[in-house]
């Protein structure tokens, strides 16, 4: 059973990104604020999901949300700034849209920069404990998901409706075959690095 709250009472949003290991698309991530004594018995971090359990949870969280926001950093932002800033800009981004302003943030993962003036906690494995960050996880992986579906069909030589724009072989191999599209990331090691014997 996930915890509802870090402090009882707090109107807390919980945050989460996905796509961070991609070779592909935007690093995307979601803030929801859930409302007070909230149950969903299914929901759990997104990871520990199948596809299908995601996207019927997406339009439950969606409509139970008393908030929620999905925001976007593109390759070439994460290319000029970084993976990890442009993780915590797409929360920030997450965190601007929502049309009610938290007492705090809670985040998954160890790493966080301030958001406005609001008091935030890091949690290494968030998503896994929190009711909030799970949310924002599923919420993070399935609008993420969707897109790369939709940029499957103008770049199907990529596979990018089943990896995702992940580093799988499949992905390396269509880059080695076909090179790079405007929606990977030059900064990343897009192909197998050499076997040094």
């Amino acid at each position: 059973m996930l915890q509802q709250y870090l402090i009882a009472g707090r109107v807390e949003a919980g945050c989460d990104e996905a796509g961070r290991g991609c070779l592909a698309g935007p690093v995307t991530a979601a803030a929801v604020i859930l409302p007070a004594d909230y149950r969903c018995e299914e929901l759990n971090d997104s990871k520990q999901l199948s596809e299908r359990a995601r996207e019927r949870l997406r339009p439950v969280i969606e409509r139970d949300a008393v908030a929620w926001a999905v925001a976007m950093v593109e390759p070439h932002e994460i290319d000029r700034i970084n993976i990890l800033r442009a993780s915590i800009l797409a929360m920030h981004r997450a965190l601007d849209a929502l049309e009610v302003t938290p007492d705090a943030v809670l985040v998954d993962g160890n790493r966080f920069t301030p958001w406005r003036d609001v008091p935030y906690t890091t949690i290494v494995k968030g998503d896994a404990t929190m009711l909030s960050i799970a949310a924002a996880s599923v919420l993070a992986k399935t609008h993420r998901d969707e897109l790369m579906c939709r940029l499957d069909a103008d770049y199907p030589q990529y596979g990018w409706a089943r990896n995702k724009g992940y580093p799988t072989a499949d992905h390396r191999a269509a880059i080695k075959a076909y090179g790079i599209s405007p929606h990977h990331r030059r900064t990343f090691q897009l192909l197998e690095r050499p076997t040094l014997f």
